[in-house]
């Protein structure tokens, strides 16, 4: 009878202790990036897999995820796979932020987007 008293106990208290727990992601990091590679411009002549966070608009939809974006520097394809987008809607007249890096290739440059968001 001890035995059963005592292993209740510990359920009980065990349980109460992951009840405030979720498995939810929430909340990230806020602050300074050490990306370098801001502009458009700049992100064409960058190597492949480079980090970049680049502020401006999509002109048009290119089909199959393809974006044409443009900053004040000039324009390039990117790619937004559609989880990336997590609720964000923009039209060519929305400022976003962008983040993800260079896909480059013999004769191509694009960014893979890993994340969108409006900008402030």
């Amino acid at each position: 009878m001890n035995k059963v008293l005592l292993v209740s106990v510990l359920v009980l208290a065990s349980s109460s202790v992951f009840a405030g727990q979720t498995t939810e992601n929430k909340g990230g990091f806020i602050g300074p990036s050490n990306v370098k590679v801001q502009t458009v411009a700049v992100a064409l002549e960058a190597k492949d897999d480079t980090q970049v966070m680049l502020t401006g608009y999509i002109d048009a939809s290119l089909g199959d995820e393809e974006y044409k974006f443009r900053d004040d520097t000039g324009e390039i394809i990117i790619e937004i796979d559609d989880r990336d987008w997590k609720g964000v809607e923009a039209t060519p007249e929305t400022k976003i932020v962008i983040q993800g890096e260079v896909d480059s290739g013999w004769s191509y440059t694009t960014i893979d987007v890993d994340s969108v968001r409006l900008a402030k």
